[in-house]
């Protein structure tokens, strides 16, 4: 999600104190019924970046999957690549509507405010807009604009079950060493994330609880970038996460910088490894890569092209795990312990059937105390939840009210570096 706090306006915030909060939809494609004609359908797509960084070829992938599922030709797409996330998206947006496009989505945070305004100056007119990763659409009001996001957490987690099963396999063989603990004897972990944001917070505390699920003496320091895609930054944060004794390197940022970074340190004799996001880091990283979380957009895609050829409206919040196949993690690399992919299947399926909660609050405490009470919802645009209680039947239920991520606690074992 990429998070520009000027952009967001403040009537959005306020329409948010008297709104009910619509829970997350997860409806697939697999679901409906196709009535309409497939040829009637015109796509925009508006996004932040292109082919050549991960999160936005995650969604590139995404569509083009759910467009061949569907039949769609090439001349019923319009493309908008390295949009910035300023009125340069709406006029990108608006450009998409002169070309005859019905459906337009666009895929950063930063773009929201754009697209809610160009929503809101359409309204009555047959288009509908999707603000990926947002988060305002059910406080709008406005019947043709939407959010969506998957539940990337749970992917998060299970990569963090991947790390942990190398951890525990360096434990057993005696590979770690001093600097690898701290004074308490925690194992050292770190994590290269963009920005201070739900988004980001929400996936390295799952991947942290994913990792401690196996081993549970370990500490996480979160170094940020300040930018979602920067492979100097994202690898300088990981070579200083490196040089404190780090073993494992998360990352939520968009590029290959950490990846290539552990596996240059591991030629020079760091025992460490790598775990991804968005895309499969084995090209870059053959040794240190174990695996990637990663969303899979096709199903979200599908789904709501689907929806918008039928003429019916895109759901107002839209999230999907596991159980709907919107969320995976790649392939596992050579380096991984013997046993992960049992036991990876072992957790998704854990967390398909509920048994298993990536935020249940008996793993964690905030300041050494329970957490018994949270808020999911921002009303006063602060970008601190104040409203909607997220602690349900003893976890954090995330992106239920809205289908972007909310969890913003900072959990014990984990300190922000910057």
């Amino acid at each position: 999600m990429k998070k520009v706090l000027a952009l967001v306006l403040a009537f959005m915030m306020l329409l948010c104190a008297c709104a009910v909060a619509e829970t997350s939809i997860s409806t697939t494609a697999a679901e409906i019924e196709l009535t309409g004609d497939p040829a009637a359908l015109k796509v925009g797509v508006v996004l932040i970046g292109d082919e050549n960084e991960g999160y936005t070829m995650a969604h590139i992938t995404g569509i083009k999957g759910a467009a061949e599922a569907l039949g769609l030709s090439d001349d019923q797409f319009i493309w908008k690549y390295t949009i910035p996330e300023d009125s340069s998206c709406y006029d990108a947006i608006m450009d998409c509507v002169d070309s005859g496009c019905n459906v337009i989505f666009t895929n950063s945070y930063g773009h929201q405010s754009y697209c809610q305004q160009a929503a809101a100056e359409l309204a009555g007119e047959p288009v509908q807009l999707v603000a990926m990763t947002g988060d305002t659409a059910n406080a709008s009001g406005l019947t043709n604009f939407s959010n969506a996001f998957t539940a990337v957490y749970q992917s998060r987690y299970v990569s963090g079950v991947v790390a942990g099963m190398k951890l525990q396999q360096m434990i057993d063989e005696g590979s770690l060493v001093d600097a690898n603990y701290d004074e308490n004897g925690n194992i050292k972990i770190g994590y290269v994330g963009a920005y201070p944001y739900a988004e980001v917070v929400s996936g390295y505390t799952a991947f942290f609880l994913g990792i401690r699920s196996i081993v549970p003496n370990v500490v996480m320091s979160v170094q940020y970038t300040n930018s979602w895609f920067d492979i100097v930054a994202e690898g300088e944060a990981a070579n200083a996460l490196l040089s404190t004794g780090c073993a494992i390197i998360g990352q939520h940022a968009d590029s290959t910088g950490a990846p290539a970074a552990v596996e240059a340190a591991r030629a020079n004799g760091t025992n460490a490894y790598s775990i991804g996001y968005n895309v499969d880091m084995l090209a870059v990283a053959p040794t240190a890569a174990l695996t990637s979380a990663t969303n899979t957009w096709e199903v979200y895609y599908e789904y709501a092209m689907k929806t918008a050829i039928n003429g019916e409206p895109i759901a107002r919040n839209w999230c999907g795990g596991y159980e709907q196949g919107a969320v995976a993690i790649t392939p596992l690399g050579e380096s991984c312990a013997p046993g992960t992919q049992e036991k990876v299947d072992e957790v998704i399926a854990g967390i398909k059937d509920g048994s298993i909660k990536v935020f249940d609050t008996s793993t964690f405490t905030v300041g050494g105390e329970a957490v018994t009470s949270a808020f999911a919802t921002d009303t006063d645009g602060d970008f601190t939840p104040d409203a909607d209680e997220a602690i349900i039947d003893g976890a954090y239920a995330e992106s239920y009210y809205q289908s972007a991520p909310s969890f913003a606690l900072r959990i014990d074992g984990i300190t922000e570096l910057n």
